[in-house]
Formats: C-alpha cells, structure tokens, sequence
C-alpha cells in the first residue's frame, strides 16, 4: 500500500500535466456509471484523497507507526485436514487478505499473498511482519483464486505465478475488468473478467464480483485503469462475502438486497489510520462491523491486519478495536471474530447452532401462541 499511495502521488501531478492527453478507456459506457471516460469510478464517493505527502509528514513527525506489543498470534495449521476435506465448510486465515475457503469440493483463495514484500521491488517496501500461516506449498490443490483489485498487497505476481503452475493445471483466476491483460503479460492463463454484479459459474458454485468503494493502481500510469471489488460465492451448502479493500458505502446493504444475507463474510480490519487520510479507502473496525450489519453476515471473519505495517496503527491493533467496536454496536463476539494465523474455523457446526436456536424459538413461539389461545 505504501508503495501504491507513493505511485499514486506521483501520478496524480504527472496526471494534472498531461490530463489532456488522457485517452478514453476502453471500458466506458455512458449508460453504467462506474464506467466513466477516464477509468472506473465508484458507486457513491469519488472524492480525492488527501495528500500522502502530509501524512509522511505526519508519521516522520509521531514516530508512528509504533511497534505492536506482541507478535501476530498464530496456530498450527491443520494442513492434513485441509488437503482431504471434500464436504465439510470450512475457513482458513492465511495472513493478510489472504484465506482459504473451502465449501462441497472446491478450495477457493482470496487474494493471494505469499512472498516477502508488499511491493514492485524485492529489496524496498512494506516487508511480512508475520510468516504465512499455511505455507503455499501445503495448500490443496486450489480451484477458484478471487483477485479483488491490482493492489501490491492484493495482487502478488510471485503467488499467482505459483499458483498457476500447481500439480494438475492452474486455478480460475476470476478478476475485475481489465486485470486481464495484466496476467496474460505475466503468462497466466485460465482467466475470466467480471464487471460488478457478473457472474460466473463453476460446478455448483455461482462467483459473483460484487461493489466495493476503493481505487486501483499498480504502476505510475494506471490510476483507476481496471477496476476493483469484492466477491459474492454461492452454493447451496453455504454463502459467503470477501469485501476486498473498501471504505464504508451503501453498497453493502445493495449487495444484501440483489443477493441475500451471506453465512460468513470476510471484511477488512486493518490499515486504517490515520482516520482523515484512510476513510476514503479502508474501513476501521467500527465501519466494518457496520458492513457486517449491511450485509447481515451470520458471521464475519477480520482479515487485512497483522501481516504489513502498511499504514499507522500497529499491528496489533485491530482485534482490540474491533472488540470494541462491536460492543458499542452490540454484535456478539462469537459473530464477528479474529483467527490466529493458519487458524481453520469449521463453519457447519456454527450454521447448525443457528438452525437449532432458530428452531428452539420457534417452538417457544409456538407454545406462547397455544397458550394465548
């Protein structure tokens, strides 16, 4: 991110010297508003950003970040089981916005992420503070990667050169609009594009990119050039959100409306301070408890904390305001948790405790109306 907000400073004056020389995408439709002349555009909030060279200025001037008080809490990862589950839900935080969902027969990844650095470069920018919790060597074989947006935190050429290189052919890579090109330039194939709300089927799943409110940029001249998002995967055994990188907007509660309530989502916590330069691009935890809400998420995983100190909360941060956060928003604690990285949470023993106190209720109900009669 660090690397990015960089590149995007520099493109935004080299942007206001050669606007005029900006050439119409290729993706423009007059009639889809997030498909303007220049690029991609959010649904809601299109305002600028504010200046990064402040915040350096600021952080130069705190000391911030300030180190965490202890290492990223991680678990042994439970590899064996991942390797030969075929019917059991399960998800597994992997570091970052990295996590394994595995749902029926499928092994699905999010944004991948599995090397050293944060950057174009491996000597400089953002380095792991905290190892993988399941190394890419002991993944299963991976059917379906989800690329949420062109960011170096999001999108890692060394991962995905990997992963398309796994024993028995590569995973669907599914992508927003004009990442594309990008991986055929890297040699990937196996690729499909998506505009928000498209979908694409495999089997028995239905994937869908889904709005988030974010930007793109991977190079000094690529402001907005593809677009990003989150995903929306469907199957009769379970649901489940990945929001990608994005700030607080009503596209959750429209993901809700078009789609329906997910049984877990996955929403970032992390890399959201300072508040006046990060609002616009990363939810807090107080904002990702509201997504949480929006969507009506049965339960939600925090992920996009703890791996790269990308902005100025330490990175240990996130978990204790997300605890709080959900206090004063009066979310359960078991409905929108943490996971240790490598840490797998089974997901079928939850949804049946749900399904066993929806049923308790309803008898209690029953009983209550028999009596009143």
């Amino acid at each position: 991110m660090m690397v990015v907000l960089a590149l995007a400073a520099a493109a935004a004056s080299v942007a206001t010297t050669l606007g005029s020389c900006a050439s119409l995408s290729p993706y423009y439709d007059a009639a889809v508003p997030h498909r303007a002349r220049d690029g991609f555009r959010n649904n809601y909030d299109n305002a600028d950003k504010q200046s990064f060279w402040r915040w350096q200025l600021e952080r130069w001037q705190s000391g911030a970040p300030f180190p965490p008080k202890a290492p990223t809490p991680s678990a042994i990862p439970d590899a064996d089981f991942l390797r030969i589950n075929l019917t059991e839900p399960s998800i597994t935080w992997i570091g970052h916005a990295t996590v394994l969902l595995q749902v029926a027969s499928y092994n699905i990844l999010t944004d991948p992420h599995f090397s050293d650095r944060a950057s174009p470069l491996s000597f400089a920018g953002p380095r792991r503070m905290a190892p993988p919790g399941l190394p890419l060597d002991q993944l299963p074989r991976i059917d379906v990667v989800l690329i949420s947006h062109n960011h170096y935190d999001h999108l890692d050429e060394a991962s995905v050169r990997r992963l398309a290189a796994q024993d028995g052919g590569p995973p669907m890579f599914i992508v927003p609009l004009g990442l594309k090109a990008w991986f055929k330039s890297a040699g990937i194939g196996n690729v499909v594009e998506l505009d928000w709300w498209d979908r694409v089927r495999m089997g028995s799943l239905d994937l869908y990119l889904v709005p988030a409110q974010h930007w793109s940029q991977r190079t000094l001249f690529d402001r907005n050039k593809s677009l990003w998002g989150g995903f929306y995967v469907k199957h009769r055994a379970l649901s489940f959100v990945y929001t990608g990188d994005t700030s607080y907007s009503k596209d959750f509660s429209d993901i809700r409306t078009r789609l329906g309530a997910p049984d877990i989502a996955a929403i970032p916590v992390g890399g959201y301070e300072p508040r006046w330069f990060m609002e616009k691009q990363h939810v807090d935890p107080a904002g990702a408890v509201q997504i949480h809400k929006d969507l009506g998420a049965r339960y939600s995983l925090g992920v996009h904390w703890g791996t790269f100190q990308l902005t100025d909360e330490s990175l240990d941060e996130p978990p204790v305001a997300l605890a709080e956060a959900r206090v004063r928003a009066g979310v359960p604690a078991e409905r929108f948790f943490v996971l240790r990285l490598g840490e797998t949470r089974r997901i079928a023993p939850l949804l049946r405790a749900d399904s066993a106190d929806a049923d308790a209720a309803a008898a209690q109900s029953a009983r209550a109306e028999s009596a009143r009669r």
